[in-house]
C-alpha cells in the first residue's frame, strides 16, 4: 500500500495534487462533475481588494501543447469572496483551501491577505506576485528582490497563517527572488506561474490577444517549471509548491524529485476538467511502477 500523502507548511494533504488559481474558479463547477474533496486542497481564483472585470477581449489564444491567457485577475472582489463565495464552498469542499492574493501595492496586498487569512476556510494564502496580466502590479513585484522581500515582509506581519509567495519565470533570476521571499519571512513559495508569450492572426496580421501579450503556460513549460524548482530547491529552505505544465501523475513525481513538496496542476483542468481527478487516482499505480513507497520521502531525491 503505497502513501500519498505529504505535509506542506501546516496542511498535511492526503495527496499533493492541488488545481491551481485561475483553472479551477472556486471550485463549483468541478464539484458538480466529480467529489473535489479527493484534492489535496486547491488554489482558488485570484482575488483583489475591489471587483475586476479583467481585460478587454479577445484575452485567449490557442498554442501547440499550451494556451496564452491575458484574463487580468477578473474576479468580486475580496469582499464578495468572504459573504458569499466561501460560505457556499463550504458546503461543497471540506477541506483547507489556498487563498489566491492580488494587489497593486504593498497595502492592497496586506489588507487583502488580512482579510482572507481571517476566514476558516483558508489555510495558507499564497500571494501572487507574478501575474504577467496586469499594470502596476503582479509581477512588477516578483522581479525586483527589494519589492518582494518588502511584500512578504508586510503581509507576514498582518497575518497568521502560512504565507506562500507565487513566483514568476519572468524574473532575471528566480533564485534571488525566491530568496528574497523566504528572507522576508515566507512559509513557503509556489512556482512557476506564467511565461510571457504571443500569437499573431494571420489573416488580420495582428496580435491574437488584445493585449498583445499573455501567459504561456501547458505542457510545453514542464521542462522550464522543473528546472527552476530544481534551481529553487537548492536556493531556500521552505517548502516549494510546484506547478508549470503539469499534467499527469509521472508529471508529479518528476516534480517532486527536483524538490515540490505538492504540485499544482494548471491549463490541464482547461483542456479536461477530470485532470486532477485521474492523476490522483493515477499516482498509486505510477508510484509501484517506479518503487516509491512513500510521496513525501523523494521530495528533492534528484540531488
Amino acid at each position: 500500500m503505497v502513501d500519498t500523502s505529504v505535509r506542506f507548511s501546516d496542511l498535511l494533504l492526503d495527496n499533493p495534487v492541488v488545481p491551481a488559481s485561475g483553472t479551477f474558479g472556486y471550485g463549483k463547477e468541478y464539484a458538480e462533475l466529480y467529489d473535489i474533496n479527493l484534492l489535496g486542497s486547491f488554489s482558488f481564483k485570484g482575488t483583489t481588494l475591489t471587483p475586476r472585470f479583467g481585460n478587454p477581449t479577445p484575452r485567449i489564444a490557442d498554442c501547440t501543447s499550451g494556451m496564452i491567457n491575458s484574463v487580468g485577475l477578473q474576479n468580486p472582489g475580496v469582499e464578495e469572496v468572504l459573504h458569499s463565495v466561501l460560505p457556499e464552498m463550504r458546503g461543497y469542499f471540506h477541506k483547507k483551501v489556498i487563498a489566491n492574493v492580488c494587489g497593486f501595492s504593498i497595502e492592497e496586498y496586506v489588507e487583502t491577505a488580512r482579510r482572507l487569512s481571517e476566514d476558516e476556510s483558508v489555510g495558507i494564502l499564497e500571494i501572487n506576485i507574478s501575474c504577467p496580466n496586469v499594470q502596476h502590479g503582479g509581477m512588477s513585484f516578483g522581479t525586483d528582490e527589494k519589492m518582494a522581500y518588502e511584500v512578504t515582509r508586510a503581509v507576514k506581519r498582518a497575518v497568521k497563517k502560512p504565507v506562500m509567495m507565487k513566483l514568476t519565470p519572468n524574473a532575471p533570476d528566480i533564485c534571488r527572488i525566491a530568496k528574497a521571499c523566504e528572507d522576508g519571512g515566507a512559509d513557503a513559495v509556489s512556482l512557476i506561474n506564467t511565461l510571457l508569450g504571443m500569437r499573431i492572426d494571420l489573416k488580420s496580421k495582428r496580435p491574437v490577444i488584445h493585449n498583445i501579450k499573455g501567459g504561456f503556460s501547458g505542457p510545453a513549460v514542464f521542462p522550464i517549471a522543473l528546472r527552476m524548482v530544481y534551481d529553487v530547491y537548492n536556493t531556500v529552505r521552505i517548502p516549494i509548491m510546484g506547478m508549470g505544465g503539469v499534467s499527469s501523475a509521472e508529471d508529479v513525481i518528476e516534480m517532486m524529485l527536483a524538490g515540490a513538496t505538492a504540485v499544482q496542476v494548471g491549463t490541464a483542468n482547461l483542456k479536461n476538467p477530470y485532470a486532477c481527478k485521474e492523476i490522483i487516482e493515477n499516482l498509486p499505480k505510477a508510484m509501484s511502477f517506479y518503487g516509491v513507497d512513500r510521496l513525501q520521502n523523494i521530495i528533492g531525491e534528484a540531488h
